[in-house]
């Protein structure tokens, strides 16, 4: 599922960061050397390169040269003893550090002594340049910029079966995000464009949204849902993965055999209830629809049950006796919810099928079935 879809989201990703890159302009870079960060960063830095400068203006004055006779000391006192004592720890540190040295493969060349301005220049505002490696770019776009790779999102997002309504709203928050600001760019200008796609999809997909389970716990029972749509979309297999769900979460069901029109509806419904352990409230064959759910209502409240979950018959969207009997089912037994159910095959078409529905009897959730046969995916999103 969503092959397709990916697809298309896919090229616009291309043609926009193109359209990026054409337009994004490099910034110029800050020269940092000459603004250290703060005075205490300063202080920082520079005290340890001070300190090192002093260590080794003391050694040159302390360390005598080799073969120089030392001077006959008449009277030795406790610091001088000291200095004697950090002259030969300075020597076997001298001397450990030329073996180390020369137990090296290989030999380095004798850098040029740095002076202290030197040492401290690369010390100061490394943050700043590191910074300034990554973010290096910025690009203002406009309207007429995205004139084209917007219209060539439209065209994928119709071409994958969404809806106009769902692609105009995801082409116009995508165009809000990106159009009138200047934005700070990477090396990667598709993330920008995969930022504002996922932002735009995620906004029409959130909308409409409730709770199931938090929604059915506060209602009073039973709880009666009538399951609709056209034929062979999956109504009756839907009811039997609902009870399924509902037996595993501790509530009771029964089910009402409301599709006394099709050959082997009852039937059918019959083989779930019986796999899952339920009693199934149904009338002969062509019965009226109505007072098959109605008695099926009337069971529950007798015997505590939490669910009846209503089968009805599958109707075209275009029957409109057949969508008269469904408001008079849904008049008669006053259920809590209608849930609308179609296939992602469809397509485009569900949409229009839902929004008949929705007409006739006001529909309160949907379930997409057989999403796994569709590659485009514009259904579920619409």
């Amino acid at each position: 599922m969503f092959n397709k879809f990916k697809e298309k989201l896919g090229s616009f990703k291309k043609a926009f960061s193109k359209t990026i890159d054409e337009k994004a302009v490099e910034v110029e870079p800050v020269i940092i050397e000459q603004v250290p960060e703060s005075e205490e960063s300063l202080e920082e830095e520079i005290e340890p390169i001070i300190e090192e400068e002093t260590i080794e203006a003391a050694l040159e004055e302390e360390i005598p040269e080799k073969g120089a006779v030392p001077e006959v000391i008449s009277h030795v006192s406790v610091e001088d003893l000291k200095k004697a004592e950090y002259r030969k720890k300075v020597e076997d540190r001298k001397k450990a550090a030329e073996k180390k040295k020369e137990e090296k493969e290989e030999v380095k060349p004798v850098e040029e002594k740095k002076s202290f301005f030197k040492k401290l220049a690369p010390k100061v505002g490394f943050t700043q340049k590191a910074k300034a490696l990554v973010f290096n770019r910025e690009v203002y776009l406009d309207e007429k910029d995205l004139e084209e790779p917007l219209w060539e999102l439209e065209m994928g997002l119709l071409e994958s079966d969404l809806a106009v309504s769902v692609s105009e709203a995801i082409v116009e928050s995508v165009k809000n995000q990106l159009t009138g600001t200047t934005k700070r760019i990477g090396s990667n200008t598709g993330d920008i464009v995969e930022e504002a796609l996922k932002k735009a999809i995620l906004d029409v997909v959130s909308a409409n949204t409730f709770d199931f389970d938090e929604y059915v716990k506060n209602r009073p029972k039973p709880v009666h849902i009538v399951f609709v749509g056209i034929n062979g979309t999956g109504k009756t297999t839907s009811i039997s993965k609902m009870t399924h769900r509902l037996l595993k979460l501790g509530y009771s069901v029964v089910l009402a055999a409301g599709d006394t029109f099709r050959a082997g509806a009852i039937d059918q419904l019959g083989i779930h209830a019986d796999r899952l352990g339920v009693k199934m409230i149904k009338h002969q064959a062509g019965a009226d629809p109505a007072a098959v759910i109605y008695d099926a209502v009337q069971y529950a409240k007798a015997h505590n049950i939490d669910f009846v979950l209503s089968d009805t018959a599958g109707r075209m969207h275009t029957n409109m006796n057949l969508m008269a009997q469904m408001e008079k089912i849904c008049r008669v037994s006053s259920p809590d919810l209608i849930i609308f159910v179609d296939e992602a095959v469809a397509g485009n078409d569900a949409v229009e099928r839902a929004a008949q529905f929705n007409d006739a009897v006001p529909i309160d959730g949907s379930i997409l079935t057989k999403i796994d046969a569709d590659a485009k995916g514009g259904a579920a999103i619409s």
